[in-house]
């Protein structure tokens, strides 16, 4: 086989990934479903905030608890708004 035609078979291929890894992550965000309910602050091992992107035109919250469970938050409502507030809320040494 010619290196013309390698060449051509390898960019085929790379077409062909990128065009399904598109096709996946299009219109794709990680909260399908949002909770309303609210964890306590000692409950929380990590908040995520994934800002809007081209994938997902919204701001995703994801809260992991300390037993490693995982939910999305409704970024809108106000009691969400003041545990974020106050999770990177500097500490003061006094």
């Amino acid at each position: 086989m010619s290196h013309i035609m390698k060449v051509f078979l390898l960019l085929a291929v790379i077409i062909c990934i990128s065009t399904a890894q598109m096709g996946r992550q299009s219109g794709r965000c990680l909260c399908e479903r949002v909770r309303n309910i609210i964890p306590s602050k000692s409950n929380v091992k990590e908040v995520k905030i994934y800002q809007a992107t081209i994938f997902c035109d919204r701001v995703e919250i994801v809260v992991t608890k300390k037993n490693g469970f995982r939910y999305c938050l409704d970024p809108e409502l106000d009691a969400v708004q003041k545990l974020l507030a106050s999770l990177v809320k500097p500490k003061t040494t006094a």
